[in-house]
């Protein structure tokens, strides 16, 4: 009631409807599977959770599809996995409000690695759900649960492992050939190592032409410029005819267990340098070269080896010489300096150009900057960076993976500056000189 003009009159109120229905915000959801190898079970394995992820996030209507984030890797490290670490930058950017995946073991196969991932989409609120352990990281209870299960995970991970190695090295010590599959010259025919005649004949033309005094990068040049396929259609390169010329397999012979992984997490392989005992098995599979051939070849590459070694010893050394490595032809980097500005390539590729090994040129500056990150100094230190790092190797252009001397190994990638930024007003003033010379030249 209210009072108007003397008089009470009751108050009108008129509920007024709202024009649109309040529709509640669907959730942003995605997965993410992984398989451990690229075998064709595998990869039909993969096939099989897309699909199924696919289906079960659409099928939600209070959920909105993102997609499905799948990788074939070897371990489950998340540097090494590319789907994975758009997956985060992805959440990252805020476009992802739920992650669903198989199981803490599919997820992050260290304990640290998982609770970091976790802990970070926490912090932006983004929940993970591991299907065959019913937990959501977003829980009450949910971090206690995973860092329990998480470290049950890795340490069936480590057990599994270490059965595998010793099947293997049983396998060894029988003399058995293991997971020998690829080899120019040879194929596996049901389960055997046959002779593929025409690799074959390419076999003991390399070994023939390197005992009579042709070099490895001569021999490769000849290869690739005769268009002789290698197995899986790559370049000829130095490392690979080395590589060739170093194996005893090509005397039907094999000398087992070369290498091995250090760590069951990363599954880094690393030279066997006397950290375990080889096996040399005799007449495993029919030979391509005699025994002879190949004690030629080995004392042919053991004195050119010593020669090298002796011509490196008396040029200068700077802090990345013999440790930097090209994995594409075996070779290391070199320093060189062009117009006043300190560079590091292949050596192969500046000796015999992109035809036998197309890399990309370092900058010196570049290499100081990313390992003092990497050893975790602010300003390089040449002592420091030896007693850490065994050889720095570069898979492919802007990226470096730095190898410990315990055999772990740390990826970094950096971005090329812009080519104005690179042009400092010296350098343009020069480049305008030399265009004037030039112009003056052909007149």
């Amino acid at each position: 009631m209210i009072l108007k003009g003397g008089f009470l009159m009751e108050r009108i109120i008129k509920k007024v409807p709202p024009t649109k229905p309040i529709v509640p915000k669907k959730k942003r959801v995605a997965a993410y599977a992984r398989v451990s190898s690229g075998k064709d079970a595998m990869i039909h394995s993969l096939s099989a959770q897309v699909s199924y992820y696919s289906d079960y996030i659409q099928k939600r209507r209070d959920w909105q599809y993102v997609g499905v984030y799948a990788d074939e890797a070897s371990t489950g490290t998340k540097d090494d996995r590319e789907q994975f670490q758009k997956l985060l930058a992805d959440c990252r950017a805020g476009l992802i409000d739920m992650v669903i995946t198989k199981s803490i073991s599919r997820f992050a196969r260290n304990t640290v690695t998982m609770l970091e991932v976790i802990r970070e989409l926490k912090g932006i609120n983004v929940d993970v759900f591991f299907e065959k352990e019913n937990i959501h990281s977003l829980s009450g209870d949910g971090e206690l649960m995973l860092t329990i299960l998480a470290s049950f995970a890795q340490e069936e991970s480590r057990s599994v492992s270490e059965n595998c190695k010793w099947r293997i090295r049983k396998q060894f010590e029988e003399g058995e050939i293991v997971n020998w599959r690829f080899m120019f010259g040879y194929r596996s025919v049901d389960g055997r190592m046959e002779i593929e005649p025409k690799e074959a004949e390419v076999v003991r033309l390399v070994f023939s032409d390197y005992i009579n005094g042709e070099s490895t990068v001569s021999i490769a040049r000849r290869l690739q410029s005769e268009g002789i396929p290698t197995r899986f259609g790559g370049q000829w390169s130095v490392r690979r005819i080395i590589d060739m010329i170093r194996n005893e397999k090509y005397t039907g012979n094999a000398l087992l267990q070369k290498k091995y992984v250090t760590n069951h997490l990363t599954k880094v392989l690393t030279l066997n340098r006397g950290q375990l005992p080889k096996y040399f098995a005799e007449d495993t599979h029919e030979a391509i070269i005699n025994e002879e051939i190949f004690r030629q070849a080995q004392v042919i590459y053991e004195r050119n080896k010593i020669d090298a070694a002796t011509k490196t010893s008396t040029t200068q050394r700077y802090s990345f010489s013999g440790l930097i490595r090209c994995p594409h032809c075996g070779k290391n980097y070199k320093r060189k300096i062009n117009h006043g500005k300190v560079l590091w390539n292949c050596a192969t590729f500046l000796k015999e150009d992109k035809a036998i090994c197309h890399t990309k040129q370092i900058p010196e500056e570049t290499l100081f900057a990313i390992t003092s990150e990497v050893i975790g100094l602010s300003e390089f230190d040449e002592t420091v960076f030896k007693k850490v790092i065994r050889e720095i190797i570069v898979p492919e252009f802007n990226t470096l993976v730095f190898v410990y001397n315990d055999g772990q190994h740390i990826k970094r990638v950096w971005q090329d500056r812009p080519r104005g930024e690179r042009w400092s007003e010296d350098l343009k003033q020069k480049a305008r000189e030399r265009e004037i010379q030039r112009r003056g030249e052909s007149k």
